[in-house]
Formats: C-alpha cells, sequence, structure tokens
C-alpha cells in the first residue's frame, strides 16, 4: 500500500470528522501508521468541513496531505472544491449520488447511494457518512473491514453502535457491487 492520502469532505452534520476519526483508528488497527487533520466553519452545522487522513505501511513523514489518493464527497459545494486536487492518473472519487452529481472528466468516480440507503434501509439519514465510508473501504481496501468495525466498536457511543453497524455492513455490500463495475 505504501502511503494512501484521503480527504473526506461534506458539510458540519453529516458526519465528515468523526468518519475519518474512524478510518485513523481503523487504520491504527491494521497496524499501519495513520495521522489526521479536520477543517470546518465556524458554525459547526451546515458549513463546509473535511478530514484528511494518511494511512501507510511506514512511518509517517509528514502528517498532511499532499496529495489526494481517495476522496470521498457528502456535499455538492465540498466535491466542486476539492475534486481539483486528486491524483489524475490513480485517484478514485466515491460520493453520495443523492448531494452530488457527477461531473465529465478522467478521473475514476463511483457513485454510492449513501444518504438513500440510510433513510429507505436504515431509517436514519446520520449513518450515511458510515455507508459511504465502509462502501469507500471495500472498493479501496485500504483497512480491513475488521479494523473498521473495531474502531466503530471503540469510537461510538453504545446507544449508536447497532444503527452504525448495520450502516457499516450495508455500506460494504453497496461498495461490493460497485468494485464489480469499476475494475
Amino acid at each position: 500500500m505504501a502511503v494512501k492520502q484521503v480527504r473526506l469532505c461534506g458539510l458540519g452534520g453529516q458526519g465528515i470528522i468523526l468518519a475519518g476519526t474512524i478510518l485513523g483508528h481503523a487504520g491504527m488497527a491494521d497496524g499501519k501508521w495513520a495521522a489526521g487533520t479536520a477543517s470546518y466553519g465556524g458554525e459547526a452545522r451546515g458549513t463546509a468541513c473535511r478530514s484528511e487522513v494518511v494511512i501507510s505501511d511506514h512511518q509517517l513523514i509528514f502528517p498532511q496531505l499532499l496529495k489526494v489518493d481517495i476522496l470521498v464527497s457528502m456535499s455538492q459545494e465540498a466535491h466542486d472544491k476539492f475534486v481539483g486536487g486528486v491524483e489524475k492518473e490513480t485517484g478514485i472519487v466515491i460520493y453520495d449520488d443523492k448531494v452530488v452529481t457527477r461531473e465529465i472528466s478522467d478521473l475514476r468516480q463511483v457513485e454510492i447511494p449513501a444518504t438513500s440507503t440510510a433513510v429507505k434501509e436504515l431509517g436514519n439519514e446520520q449513518v450515511a457518512n458510515m455507508v459511504l465510508l465502509s462502501a469507500m473501504v471495500e472498493i479501496t481496501g485500504i483497512v480491513s473491514k475488521e479494523a473498521l468495525i473495531s474502531a466503530i466498536t471503540e469510537n461510538i457511543p453504545e446507544r449508536f453502535k447497532d444503527i452504525n453497524l448495520r450502516a457499516v455492513e450495508r455500506g460494504f455490500s453497496l461498495g461490493k457491487e460497485k468494485s464489480s463495475k469499476i475494475g
């Protein structure tokens, strides 16, 4: 794997920062080095936010993103702002198809019905971040499924664990369906 640099972006209140934290913890659970940073607007809900995670097999020399290997988008505004930073030849963009429209570009892009799945199948829009995060993990293999589940178990309050773990299972299924189509 060497080093993978991930930017998760969206709006405050969508669980972007939490998803980044969980991804970093999952990387460590897999025995990798991980570092993360986060940024959000002055008003927490509804303003642009991002979470950046660097995961490596080796000790990290620089803990911030130098390039974007994987972009995970949960809002059009954030997507438009950050899609230009994705590595053209090797990068991949994974986005929530309810809130982001695919643009014509030379990037590999995968749409995931994260919000729709969270609402229709799980009855809770707040777990769309876990649906999208786990789909990304399935598609990219950046961390193992076991490590992601472990990170959720350790970082999510008890009363929300069940719904988040169900969201993860559904996300892995969606990611598997999409993986077979992108090659």
